[in-house]
């Protein structure tokens, strides 16, 4: 209920039990660490934050307040920024596109999972847990994938910061049985991976190693084979990004011997085209090839043995046509690759947003490498408008290449393109 007189930003601290200063820079505190800002707040800073038109508080504190409550400090009585602009948790902050991606994002995730879920996490819960709250804990966390695959990682981390927080409070405080705590740990590890992915897509790396060891420990608790290899994948994916492909391959090497123990197909697969992708930045192109078509064939049987976990939904033959391509560019063989990177653009289902919007920077990257010019512009000029609404550290990696690739080629067409890109990467 609200209160006549409370300011929006008083009402929600009360809502949430932060109403005593102590208690609210305590939360405060305990939350910049956990999104790793480097801030501090003071009892008047706190005060004058509670009293009608607030000042705006700087752009580490806005961060650690959205993460806080869920929402951008502007729906809690904060003066906006300049020009519609919001201090990012990701690079791709762009002009305009910022406030309409946030937007679009927030929009998103009410139409999912409702306003509560937008927040990914309630006032403090006490008391008895029981199924329904793990179901409910479970649904914020499939909502929160799917934010990701649609918008990207950088502006959905903090709000799967704080889902994890929630439920490590849940495990200190709330009572329930043997069989509840269990799930709830699990949980726990799923969402430590998640947001290790996250923080991984946000290029925020050390952060990421963290979340993915919390999630193997947890796995280590548990002995949950699922969760260790789930993170082990991961690992692997985030070293052949860094270009680490020796650590990538042994990561995965283990992911595979756990993945083999739970018999599932679809999770082998998905370990062997990663492995093939090591392999090939390692040099051994033969050896790649071979893992490939191994992965391959072990998709072929997915229908049989063990059912895919649910964090695998995203991998299916676009993935598979991806890996390809990326062997075929190891090799310098660049117009065979844009031939499986379109292939893989095409395959991709409509919720994956940021995965489009990568694969099509591939494709134009890999057309400008093989002297495709006016296909390389034309392709950037029509992946540019999804541009606004992707948070992604990948994604401005592969701006960047691409924008130095058309910037290579002397023709009207690319530098039209490399301009238009150009205004993405300020």
């Amino acid at each position: 209920m609200t209160i006549i007189g409370r300011t929006p930003f008083d009402q929600a601290c009360h809502e949430r039990g932060w109403a005593r200063p102590a208690v609210f820079l305590a939360e405060f505190a305990k939350t910049a660490r956990l999104i790793g800002e480097s801030v501090t707040i003071t009892d008047r800073q706190f005060r004058r934050w509670r009293a009608p038109n607030p000042p705006r508080p700087h752009p580490r504190s806005w961060r650690v307040l959205h993460t806080m409550f869920g929402v951008p400090p502007t729906e809690l009585g904060f003066p906006p920024y300049p020009n519609g602009e919001t201090p990012q948790y990701g690079p791709l902050a762009a002009n305009g596109g910022a406030e309409e991606s946030d937007v679009k994002r927030r929009t998103f995730v009410t139409a999912t999972v409702g306003t509560a879920a937008a927040a990914a996490i309630p006032g403090a819960t006490v008391g008895a847990i029981g199924s329904d709250h793990i179901q409910d804990l479970r649904a914020r966390l499939t909502a929160l994938g799917t934010l990701d695959d649609a918008h990207g990682g950088a502006g959905v981390l903090p709000l799967a910061i704080r889902h994890l927080a929630h439920i490590r409070q849940l495990i200190e405080t709330g009572t329930y049985p043997n069989s509840i705590g269990q799930r709830l740990h699990r949980l726990a590890g799923e969402t430590a991976a998640l947001c290790g992915f996250l923080a991984f897509d946000a290029g925020r790396q050390e952060q990421a190693r963290r979340f993915y060891g919390e999630a193997l420990a947890t796995a280590a608790l548990l002995k949950d084979d699922d969760l260790t290899a789930y993170s082990l994948a991961q690992l692997g994916l985030q070293a052949t990004y860094e270009k680490r492909p020796r650590a990538a391959h042994d990561f995965l090497e283990a992911a595979r011997y756990r993945a083999e123990a739970l018999d599932s197909p679809r999770l082998q697969s998905l370990v062997a085209v990663r492995q093939a992708h090591a392999l090939a930045m390692m040099g051994d192109h033969a050896l790649a090839q071979g893992e490939l078509a191994r992965g391959m064939r072990l998709f072929e049987r997915a229908g049989r043995g063990r059912p895919a976990p649910a964090w695998m939904d995203f991998y299916g033959p676009a993935e598979i046509n991806l890996y390809q391509g990326h062997l075929y560019k190891a090799t310098g063989r660049h117009e065979a690759a844009t031939s499986y990177y379109r292939t893989a653009v095409n395959q991709l289902g409509v919720g994956y947003v940021r995965n489009r919007v990568n694969f099509r920077l591939r494709l134009a990257h890999t057309l400008a490498l093989s002297g495709e010019a006016e296909e390389a512009a034309a392709e950037t000029m029509t992946v540019i408008d999804e541009l606004p609404a992707v948070s992604s550290a990948r994604t401005h990696k592969l701006l960047t290449d691409l924008h130095r690739s058309l910037g290579a080629i002397d023709s009207p067409t690319t530098r039209d393109a490399a301009e238009a890109l150009a205004t993405r990467l300020t």
